[in-house]
């Protein structure tokens, strides 16, 4: 078990969203030295700069959130640029942390990389039969590469390096971008934005039938910490909430909570995306004792609370 005190940790995407959560958490466990790196410095798709970033911070534990993503409409438009981004991210970031002997690689996957029809709930077994859902699978297989890698190195070198599968995240501080944002921060703006203008109708892409799992960051957060401190195996481990809710449900609800009254329109010329998203959540609870606190109505109204006291500054149409 580490001893944060003890240890030097780089968090990649350390001042984004969930890594943001990350850092907080880590504190709050004793950590003193925490380096989180911003892109503009280091350009993790470079080697050069991640050589430059591993010799500035000397970190023994690398917990790597740092990614190219978006939702549905992001991964459409950037397939390439989100796979070779990713991939070169975290091949070069693994093989540059074995070679200055860091003693822990937290790898940090996506529920993306699951087979597009995975049995529900999706188990860790799972992971390689079938293909991913066809709009993100350049993501979901670019961030399934470090599992191999990591399984790889366990076995050729004895690098401790864990794989980490989180769900669909929210909470307060999400991207409410337009351009770059997941459903559910997407929809918070939608309705909000909508109210304010008085529309009669909102247009949600897909057929509602779609169902996610959504697991609040700041309990994703625990889950990494409690992994990084607790777990050292080679196994993939899920993190999630085990709940599940349609996009028509997850539309209807926000909608309500926003008080918005007019009609929501469903887009079918627009995908779906995967069918249906939920994790088996019991080898997180069994291997490092992780079960996610947060009810989704209370992490759902938070989440509506901190953008409506914050949209002003983080761009409202």
């Amino acid at each position: 078990m580490l001893n944060f005190a003890n240890e030097r940790i780089v968090v990649t995407g350390g001042a984004g969203f969930l890594g943001s959560y990350v850092v907080e958490r880590l504190k709050r466990e004793g950590a003193k030295e925490i380096f989180a790196p911003r892109s503009k410095e280091y350009n993790l798709v470079e080697k050069a700069d991640i050589r430059r970033l591993i010799a500035d911070s000397k970190p023994t534990v690398i917990i790597h959130l740092a990614a190219a993503v978006g939702g549905i409409g992001a991964n459409k438009e950037h397939p390439g640029e989100f796979f070779y981004k990713n991939l070169m991210m975290g091949v070069q970031l693994l093989e540059e942390a074995r070679l200055s002997k860091v003693k822990k690689f937290v790898a940090i996957g996506t529920i993306c990389a699951y087979p597009k029809f995975a049995p529900v709930p999706f188990k860790e077994e799972d992971l390689w039969n079938g293909y991913p859902e066809e709009t993100n699978a350049p993501y979901g297989l670019a961030k399934k590469m470090m599992l191999v890698q990591s399984q790889a190195y366990r076995l050729q070198y004895g690098f401790n390096s864990i794989f980490l599968l989180p769900v669909n995240l929210y909470g307060p501080r999400d991207n409410f971008n337009p351009a770059s944002s997941h459903v559910l921060p997407a929809l918070i703006r939608r309705f909000s934005e909508a109210k304010n203008r008085g529309d009669k109708e909102v247009a949600v892409w897909g057929d509602g039938s779609a169902t996610r799992e959504f697991l609040y960051a700041d309990d994703c957060a625990e889950g990494i910490v409690l992994a990084t401190k607790k777990y050292d195996g080679a196994e993939p481990v899920n993190l999630g909430s085990g709940m599940e809710i349609s996009i028509k449900d997850l539309a209807n609800l926000i909608s309500k909570k926003i008080g918005f009254g007019g009609k929501i329109v469903w887009d079918t010329s627009k995908p779906n995306g995967q069918p249906r998203r939920m994790l088996d959540v019991s080898r997180a609870e069994k291997y490092f004792g992780f079960k996610a606190k947060t009810g989704f109505d209370e992490g759902l109204d938070k989440t509506i609370k901190w953008y409506l006291g914050n949209k002003d500054r983080i761009g409202q149409s």
